[in-house]
């Protein structure tokens, strides 16, 4: 078993946490408070390449064909430099729900008319599944597409999505034969300004602010047939072939943060003199601190081993699922140690200390609930 990694993909990954951390660190308590999406920032993430790691060169992407390791271990380097969660979770969002599956899925005029535009940063993509009714039974979502002569009338609503106030358009998935249950769901791509499909405002919420949230409506929306991706009655299977990628890279960025918060933990206590020497020399500060090591590492090999799989086209449905409710709690849990062992500063919003924890506990909800993980989990284990 080899753990080494080639030193094209390290120095890579040192390029992208020097880029994060240069480019990218001004402003971050204020886009938090202000909720502003930082477009200057997503285009600067483009021309770097940060979109184009999850396609190949044909596309605009930054290598002959996608590397997944080597993006993974990218946007772990990109979520050590870069303190804003927000933009690393909406960097990611959109390349592994959005650009993978049509890359995987798309036909040709498809992928030359989406996935330029979204390495350039010139659109944003989004990816639509939940409803006001259908959270964690995403089958028992009630959107409709019902087939017309010139394609499908879309009718419904979708609740909770990243990006749906700003997007240029959305991978929606839609039952468009109810009587096959999963099998009945299809994807559809729809445009901006397509009549019948309407953007919500920006909605407020806790953590990862500076990325906007909202609702999307469509009624009797009428998409063409070439916006179909896939084929009818494919949904199921391009969320699950997507679920996978999110699920791993979309924490590959909170792995970096997580080993930040270790390395400014253990220097603050260090410094940091109570009682005449270091609260890291008192046992209940340097435990825990200790468990934010284990954490982190447990979390990495998770993820790697995630990562390995998905790179050798295997399906990793229980790794995924394994690694999306370990690591999501674990940054919760590290995140509120890291504010334990700063102190009463670290309530203070202007350090950013308590950022982390606001950022981590939607962890725990997008991308599968951990309770669905561990649903997941046990039903894969047989029972």
């Amino acid at each position: 078993m080899d753990f080494s990694w080639p030193e094209e993909y390290l120095d890579y990954k040192k390029q992208v946490t020097q880029f994060a951390n240069t480019a990218l660190n001004e402003g971050a308590v204020e886009r938090d408070a202000s909720q502003e999406f930082p477009n200057d920032l997503w285009k600067k993430c483009a021309a770097f390449g940060i979109q184009g790691l999850a396609l190949p060169k044909a596309y605009g992407g930054t290598l002959e064909e996608v590397d997944f390791m080597r993006a993974m271990l990218a946007m772990e380097g990109f979520g050590y430099g870069c303190p804003d969660n927000g933009l690393a979770f909406g960097l990611n969002a959109q390349m592994w729900t959005v650009q993978t599956p049509i890359l995987h899925f798309g036909n040709e005029a498809q992928k030359e008319k989406f996935l330029p535009a979204m390495a350039s940063g010139e659109m944003i993509g989004a990816h639509a599944l939940t409803e006001p009714n259908a959270g964690s039974d995403v089958f028992s979502m009630e959107m409709s597409a019902e087939k017309v002569e010139n394609g499908y009338l879309l009718n419904g609503k979708k609740c909770l999505i990243t990006f749906a106030p700003i997007c240029g358009f959305v991978l929606v998935l839609a039952k468009s034969n109810p009587k096959l249950g999963k099998w009945g769901v299809s994807a559809f791509l729809v445009e901006k300004n397509t009549p019948g499909f309407h953007q919500s405002e920006r909605k407020d919420k806790m953590g990862m602010r500076c990325i906007p949230i909202g609702d999307l409506e469509f009624e009797d929306c009428l998409v063409p047939t070439e916006n179909l991706l896939g084929s009818e009655g494919l949904g199921f299977s391009i969320l699950n072939h997507s679920l996978e990628y999110d699920r791993c890279c979309i924490l590959a960025s909170q792995l970096g943060t997580m080993e930040r918060q270790l390395e400014e933990a253990v220097a603050f206590a260090k410094k940091r003199i109570q009682f005449d020497q270091a609260i890291g020399k008192f046992q209940s500060v340097s435990n825990r601190i200790a468990d934010m090591k284990l954490r982190l590492e447990t979390s990495r090999l998770l993820l790697y081993k995630t990562a390995w799989i998905k790179q050798h086209g295997d399906s990793a449905m229980m790794e995924a699922a394994l690694l999306k409710l370990h690591m999501s709690e674990s940054f919760i849990t590290s995140s509120l140690d890291t504010m334990r062992t700063f102190g009463g500063k670290s309530y203070l919003s202007d350090n950013g200390v308590e950022r982390n924890l606001r950022d981590a506990i939607g962890g725990v909800l997008y991308a599968g609930t951990s309770d669905i993980q561990r649903s997941i989990i046990a039903k894969l284990l047989g029972l």
